[in-house]
């Protein structure tokens, strides 16, 4: 139905007869001449219609936003005066000879330029139109793009894309699982996969020593800007290759990437200890190009009385840190009463400040409601550390070390926002040297996930102290963004036994849900090691789109809901009879 894409029509087919289908963008009735801008995937492409065929440019004059139409016509240049720079095509128009109408439109039900302001649940529940818009279809041919150039790459590498079960088993991967009921197995379940985990190590047992799959993950967790409940990641898995290899590997893949689609080069990645990275930025995943950073303080308030400071001082697990930001004197009253309220959504019941309104007036040019508990000494250090000089503002965070981590992280970010002190457009890093465990509510917790290798101990050293010990993971993280991330995998059933044990997991649970996996890492695994990348939070950050719901084609709402196809929906009485499932109703709250 047609010779070529609209957007493809160029001066080199100036003389040339077209066909084109597509979607009416903008139509113009200037009276003598009907003016069309078509549109299909590829862009616009001006089309004129005039009188000299009274049945075509009739046709024409009824035309309105959203038809689809088929036009025949002949390729001409447009005079010098009338050439768009801001279209792709704009050095050409179409004269059109003839017009079918293939399918007409009803009015819309939203707007359709790129300065639409319809809500997010309008845009899901027609996102068939919404896809049509210029801007969302670049972004989906953008990724495709990007997949291509991945699978270019692993293929080239060595990698073997290979495919893994999608109704499989629960596991403990930090989030809910989606669950698939049994027909055959009345009372019993599959889950969706929260990622490949499992498949792919069994993968390295079985000697497929490089592995990809760009594959869909279910997590059936709260949702966020960069969060969805059925997401896809490129999976990667390797053996006999080391951390180091694996990572100079993914870094290789990732700089060739932005290079490709964005003639971007992102440079050598360096490297920060997580310990390091929570220290200055309050944050596992930094945004280097934000150059604020908490700055510890404690050992020098220890004394003081004021036990907002003293208090968390004097705890092991307490921080007091301070953050400078310059020019921040100029900071009303109110504005840092927002900041105040800001941090309190993170945990933290307060924000001191002090205000270095001269700093060659010593005390006198410093303003702060908590400097009548601090000696000039202190005041001193602190503006030492800081760095600190005339207009800047010094905020404190003090209380548990994670509340301090947490809380005054989002305040450096919201600040380098605020003050526009981001510098460079992209700044790549690995956090390494992960924690084994965390504890929560006094049980222990993987911090990656529980096939994570430890570094350096045996089972036994971990057994006996697996609090302070370090995982062998790694995390790529650009503009405070996590990319992917990964570990080494352990490889022998009695380190991964003990990890199962310190997580609370028994002998029978782990042999219950595990037995498969256990059995086989006696069967001469060998080492192995992977990484797996979010690919719509990679299309996010490289289109610069606010949400991965923007880069996705179908995603769900920030309830996990479909408005397109209104999912979820009710079951047929019939099919849940079929797989013994009773649903429980919600019960209703009746007035007293």
């Amino acid at each position: 139905m047609r010779s070529h894409y609209c957007g493809d029509v160029n001066k080199s087919h100036v003389g040339q007869e077209v066909t084109l289908v597509g979607w009416v963008n903008r139509s113009r009735d200037l009276g003598g001449v009907v003016f069309l801008d078509l549109r299909d995937r590829e862009g616009l492409v001006q089309v004129v219609y005039d009188p000299d065929l009274p049945e075509v440019f009739n046709v024409a004059s009824t035309l309105r936003a959203e038809f689809c139409v088929q036009v025949k016509g002949l390729v001409r240049a447009r005079p010098d005066s009338q050439v768009n720079g801001q279209m792709k095509t704009g050095e050409i128009e179409v004269l059109g000879k003839a017009l079918t109408i293939i399918n007409a439109a009803d009015p819309l039900p939203l707007s359709m330029d790129n300065y639409q302001n319809n809500s997010e649940e309008q845009r899901l529940k027609y996102r068939y139109l919404d896809l049509r818009r210029p801007e969302m279809a670049q972004r989906l041919m953008f990724r495709a793009k990007v997949t291509s150039a991945v699978r270019r790459f692993l293929d080239s590498n060595g990698f073997l894309d290979i495919e893994t079960p999608i109704l499989t088993k629960a596991t403990p991967e930090g989030a809910r699982d989606y669950l698939v009921p049994s027909r055959t197995y009345k009372g019993q379940f599959f889950a969706l996969p929260q990622s490949p985990q499992l498949f792919k190590q069994l993968l390295m047992m079985s000697g497929f020593d490089r592995y990809y799959q760009i594959v869909k993950c279910f997590r059936d967790e709260d949702l966020r800007a960069d969060r969805q409940p059925e997401f896809t990641q490129i999976d990667i898995e390797t053996s006999f290759m080391t951390s180091e290899q694996v990572m100079a590997k993914t870094e290789e893949m990732m700089r060739g990437l932005f290079l490709e689609m964005l003639n971007v080069d992102l440079g050598e990645f360096p490297r920060m200890t997580y310990n390091e990275a929570m220290r200055r930025f309050g944050s596992d995943k930094p945004d280097l190009r934000n150059p604020l950073e908490l700055v510890d303080i404690a050992d020098l308030l220890k004394g003081v009385e004021f036990a907002v400071f003293s208090g968390p001082a004097n705890d092991e697990e307490g921080r007091v840190a301070a953050l400078r930001i310059p020019g921040g004197a100029a900071l009303s009253r109110k504005q840092i009463d927002d900041y105040t309220k800001f941090v309190g959504i993170y945990g933290a019941k307060g924000l001191a400040w002090m205000k270095i309104n001269d700093l060659s007036l010593g005390l006198e040019g410093i303003q702060s409601p908590v400097l009548k508990f601090l000696n000039e000494s202190i005041v001193n250090e602190i503006i030492s550390r800081t760095g600190a000089q005339t207009g800047d503002i010094i905020l404190f965070g003090a209380d548990q070390a994670t509340v301090v981590a947490e809380s005054m992280g989002a305040l450096r970010l919201k600040a380098g926002e605020d003050f526009n002190l981001l510098q460079g457009e992209w700044r790549p890093l690995w956090v390494v040297d992960f924690p084994m465990f965390e504890k929560i509510n006094g049980s222990f917790h993987a911090v990656h996930h529980p096939f994570t290798a430890p570094r350096g101990v045996t089972a036994a050293e971990l057994e006996a102290n697996p609090a302070n010990r370090v995982s062998d993971a790694y995390d790529m993280v650009l503009n405070g963004c996590e990319l992917g991330g990964g570990s080494v995998r352990i490889h022998n059933q009695e380190m991964q036994s003990a990890v199962f044990r310190i997580l609370g997991i028994t002998d029978d649970e782990a042999k219950e849900k595990f037995g498969f996996l256990l059995e086989a890492l006696r069967y001469g695994t060998p080492p192995h090691a992977g990484l797996a990348f979010g690919l719509d939070r990679i299309i996010m950050l490289m289109t610069k789109a606010t949400s991965i719901r923007d880069v996705m084609a179908f995603p769900k709402t920030t309830t996990a809901a479909c408005p397109l196809t209104n999912a979820p929906g009710f079951a047929n009485p019939q099919q849940l009879a079929e797989l013994g499932i009773a649903v429980v109703e919600k019960a209703v709250k009746t007035e007293a």
